[in-house]
């Protein structure tokens, strides 16, 4: 499932359960769908944050070996 798939769901069961009028057991359920759809986009997402973030650390660390080559230093 992708993130905004999983978005998307969990902003269907949302509007049912804010909607009210379910009986107790289908809204049980959809929550606990929702929960579990929650943890998995909250995975994805943390997966991407820490893919952007070693991105970022590779750029700096190619920003950095460059203006060493150049005789620069900005420490």
């Amino acid at each position: 499932m992708k993130f905004e798939e999983g978005m998307q769901q969990l902003s269907e069961i949302t509007a049912k359960l804010e909607a009210g009028g379910l009986p107790l057991e289908e809204a049980v359920a959809l929550y606990g769908e929702g929960a579990k759809l929650a943890a998995a986009c909250r995975k994805e997402l943390d997966a991407a944050k820490l893919t952007v973030a070693e991105y970022e650390q590779n750029t700096a660390q190619a920003a950095a070996s460059i203006t060493e080559k150049d005789g620069e230093t900005d420490i």
